[in-house]
């Protein structure tokens, strides 16, 4: 099994020292840099033309509407106004498949942004150390990558470009009707801003509620996945009504901040529909008494016309629309803005995520096959946990020749796992460096892993076949080598058993011993790998199928160099050397 699958998503935690949560390792802090930000989001431009451009063929229709009134209100017959309601349902028949169109390009490019986010997450999430403590939970990744980031398609398919017609169509609707009455643009130019100012305060309080509410989620997801795997505990320490109040409190947290957002999105609506009416309303009361001839002020030549009355009473309620819609969708952004930051937290510095046109493999093919077994050198490595003093190793050197086995000996707690962990490149030096056939892991750990193979005394079992349990999702693992790995691991009678069938998740329905050859098989069917580690694999294992175990790991490790941290003196007597870390022991090993 290739030490990178130790972080991703299809092999978290299989079988590394990392598996039980007690190393704990310094780490970089995240980087907004790993996950684009709002504002350098890929636009929804052509979909918000589009829908703009709906929404400015209002003005023709509103015209002809407007003549066809007026001409009939002077006496003209049909006959005289067919060509204007043709026009008129031409128009409007032509804005609803527009309008259509818009939407449709919005959505499809908002799923294939989110698409593209997720992707990112997921990467940075899995390229980030198993051993760094500010990894995110797994429940609350979880969240954030299936359910919280479902709040960026509404802020990118509505939202976006509602922002963009609300800056667009206003305006022009306000050029045409101040070309027939200043007094009423006026009036518009008062209405109008009122409505964004208030909007903005609503929404700075709307954005600090949703981004409440996800944390609430997110936390309560990583609470709830916590007890499900400790429900043994739970139950043996008669915890269950201490864990079922917590959760009973937390449901009524979400529950409050859920009504919160719910509140501050029905109160910007009622401003925005406040200010609409008002405007339109004084609008409706100056044409009105213009037209009767009690205001005879406001327009640029004389009174105004009854079709030209009319063409401005239409044009006011399509002035606020935009707004209207803007305030309807204004909760999506504070939800989506507060995803996209959620989505950040999955991002590290330092992780190179690919971007559009970059092939989904392209890191792995360019990393070339590791020909030969690679040589180990350690130089005055020193290492300490986080909040440690005391370090665990202190100017450790250590050389490990091409294709030689090392047996790393020492009881529990002496530092064989963390040496096996700094090896992989899972975790940062305090001092010193080591190098992986020639390369330093300090900078290239992500490429060296290709050529690391991991072999642990828990390897994790997932839901699925044998087959795809040894491929990992790994696509140079093909039919050939998972069958080949098998038979090398001995697991072709329990391959052909089960058929198809599903292994259940954690490995129900394997035994010790077959989990452990399903780790040998998953590292013999990584063509890169030439450099072994392998982590107490004959730990709690009777005599028989520990000795059976260690011979397919020798003859595994046959022109490769293997490393193994053990306790058990009899693996340890059959590799070419022996380090007692005893003699090197400074602090404690978790």
């Amino acid at each position: 099994m290739s030490v990178d699958a130790l972080s991703s998503p299809v092999a978290l935690r299989a079988g590394d020292p990392a598996a039980n949560g007690q190393a704990r390792a310094k780490t970089a802090e995240p980087d907004k840099a790993g996950v684009e930000t709002s504002s350098h989001l890929p636009g929804q431009r052509p979909a918000a033309l589009v829908q703009a451009v709906a929404a400015l063929l209002w003005l023709p229709q509103a015209a002809l509407l407007s003549i066809a009134v007026g001409r009939i209100a002077a006496g003209n017959g049909l006959s005289g106004i067919l060509w204007l309601a043709s026009g008129v349902l031409i128009i409007g028949i032509l804005r609803a498949f527009i309008d259509a169109a818009g939407n449709r390009l919005a959505f499809h490019g908002a799923r294939a942004t989110l698409a593209r986010l997720r992707r990112d997450g997921v990467l940075a999430l899995a390229r980030r150390s198993p051993l760094d403590p500010g990894r995110i939970a797994s429940g609350e990744a979880a969240s954030i990558l299936a359910e919280q980031a479902e709040a960026v398609v509404p802020y990118l398919a509505r939202f976006r470009p509602a922002r963009f017609k609300a800056t667009v169509v206003p305006v022009a609707i306000l050029l045409c009707v101040l070309s027939l009455s200043w007094a009423v643009a006026i009036v518009l130019l008062v209405a109008a801003p009122l409505i964004p100012v208030f909007m903005a305060l609503i929404g700075w309080r709307a954005k600090a509620a949703s981004e409440a509410q996800l944390v609430e989620v997110g936390g309560m997801n990583a609470f709830l996945l916590d007890r499900l795997r400790g429900l043994a505990t739970i139950r043996a320490l008669d915890a269950v009504d201490v864990t079922a109040k917590r959760l009973r409190a937390d449901a009524e947290s979400l529950r409050s901040r859920t009504m919160a957002v719910l509140r501050i999105a029905f109160l910007s609506s009622a401003v925005l529909e406040l200010f609409a009416a008002l405007g339109v309303a004084m609008v409706a009361v100056y044409v009105g008494f213009h037209l009767l001839g009690q205001l005879d002020f406001g327009t640029w030549r004389g009174r105004l016309s009854l079709s030209e009355g009319l063409f401005i009473l239409l044009l006011a309620p399509a002035f606020f629309e935009p707004l209207r819609e803007l305030s309807v969708v204004w909760h999506d952004r504070a939800a989506g803005e507060a995803s996209l930051e959620a989505l950040r937290k999955l991002a590290v510095k330092g992780v190179d995520l690919p971007r559009d046109g970059d092939k989904p493999d392209n890191d792995r093919a360019a990393f070339p096959a590791q020909f030969g077994a690679p040589s180990v050198h350690i130089r005055d490595v020193t290492f300490r946990y986080a909040g440690d003093r005391r370090p665990v190793f202190e100017q450790f050197s250590l050389d490990i020749a091409p294709g030689e086995s090392v047996a790393l000996l020492g009881p529990s707690g002496s530092g064989k796992s963390t040496l096996l962990a700094l090896i992989a490149g899972l975790a940062p030096l305090d001092g010193g460096d080591i190098m992986v056939a020639g390369k330093s892991m300090a900078t290239g750990a992500a490429a060296q892993r290709r050529c690391i193979a991991w072999v642990g005394q828990k390897p994790h079992i997932f839901a699925g076949t044998v087959g795809a349990n040894v491929s990992l999702g790994r696509p140079e693992v093909d039919a050939d080598a998972v069958a080949s790995a098998l038979h090398n691991a001995a697991l072709d009678t329990v391959a052909n058993a089960r058929g198809k069938s599903s292994i259940g998740e954690g490995g129900a329905g394997l035994s010790g011993g077959e989990a452990l050859r399903l780790a040998l098989a998953r590292a013999a069917a990584n063509a890169h790998a030439q450099l072994i580690l392998a982590d107490e694999p004959t730990a709690h294992l009777d005599d028989e199928t520990a000795n059976d175990i260690a011979s397919r790991l020798f003859a595994l490790a046959q022109g490769r160099t293997l490393v193994i941290a053990t306790h058990d003196p009899a693996l340890a007597a059959r590799a070419d050397r022996i380090i007692d870390l005893r003699t090197v022991f400074t602090g404690s090993d978790a």
